[in-house]
């Protein structure tokens, strides 16, 4: 078994903690994107579909916003702090670090899973929706217009940030696990 020096990290906690840090960074581009973005890309996106001869409300009125539900803020702001919180507790060889990790990691797999893809693949998610609706007017909605006018206000890194969360929340989580497993990150935990 590997010995652990008092006040050296293991790699395998680093890069579970760095993992960790990285997930944080989309969650806080998500945020400012919807703070800066948000009620410019939803006035765009109404106006679309007045163009396509609609009333605007009709997103509204099915809960499609395209960045400015700040309700959703708290939450991508709670992810954050966790996965700060989280970093610091296991690089500092904290055992609570590591078993919440090992709780909440797999959390964020499923919300990553689940919620994220929506952010990644916005226009067929929303095609489907229109057309499942039971609702004329939204099955009217020409899609790829509607997403790409909402598209063309927000910054172009947006889709790479997603892209990049997708992967983190899902891939990197599973990574956290499997790293916080390992016989070095137990000897850490131990050590301290």
């Amino acid at each position: 078994m590997k010995t652990v020096i008092r006040g050296k990290r293991p790699r395998s906690v680093v890069l579970a903690a760095a993992v960790q840090l990285l997930t944080a960074v989309p969650f806080v581009l998500g945020t400012y994107v919807v703070l800066a973005y948000g009620a410019a890309a939803q006035a765009v996106a109404e106006a679309e579909v007045a163009r396509q001869g609609l009333p605007p409300s009709v997103l509204a009125e099915h809960g499609i916003s395209f960045g400015n539900n700040t309700a959703e803020l708290p939450f991508a702001i709670a992810i954050v702090l966790i996965l700060g919180a989280l970093a610091l507790l296991n690089l500092n060889g904290k055992r609570l670090g590591r078993i919440l990790s090992w709780v909440l990691q797999p959390v964020l797999f499923l919300a990553g899973a689940v919620i994220v893809p929506g952010q990644v693949f916005v226009a067929p998610l929303l095609e489907s929706v229109f057309m499942n609706s039971g609702d004329p007017a939204l099955a009217r909605i020409d899609v790829p217009a509607l997403v790409g006018a909402a598209t063309q206000v927000m910054p172009g890194w947006l889709l790479y940030a997603n892209v990049g969360k997708l992967t983190l929340t899902t891939l990197g989580s599973v990574l956290v696990v499997v790293l916080l497993a390992l016989p070095s990150a137990r000897a850490h935990v131990r050590g301290r």
